[in-house]
């Protein structure tokens, strides 16, 4: 699995984004992380990156959600810094990045995706992030 992230452009909109990704727009698209786990257990979402040295720079921990409503993410316990990125309906809602042990940081949605700092340096809210079959 891999996360893809397409940038927005001024003529895309809603499903129009994904027929323009479908036709060929690779200039607009690339991949965030080829390494992607999903946390999908109370205690994989619960501990989250806590406790880890380091990640790959290719990595991403995604929690996926059934409905999209306001979700923490905190840094108590994490020793590097991350991107957070807050997604509803793949469309990407707010990029953060949080610094080790103190930050904490808030936002609607139903996917939330924690990458090595720097990662989503180019995410924008409005762009679309999708996680596709490798």
């Amino acid at each position: 699995m891999r996360l893809v992230h397409h940038r927005a452009t001024g003529s895309e909109s809603g499903s129009g984004a994904s027929a323009a990704d479908a036709s060929g727009g690779d200039a607009d698209r690339n991949a965030l992380a080829t390494n992607v786990d999903i946390a999908d257990s109370l205690l994989s979402q619960t501990c989250g990156l806590m406790f880890r040295r380091s990640v790959p720079d290719d990595y991403a921990l995604v929690f996926q959600f059934e409905t999209a409503k306001t979700r923490d993410v905190h840094m108590l316990f994490v020793r590097f810094p991350v991107d957070a990125v807050w997604v509803v309906d793949n469309v990407v809602q707010r990029v953060e990045r949080l610094r080790p042990w103190r930050s904490f940081a808030r936002e609607e949605c139903d996917l939330i995706v924690e990458l090595p700092a720097g990662t989503a340096a180019a995410v924008e809210p409005g762009d679309r992030l999708v996680l596709e079959s490798a």
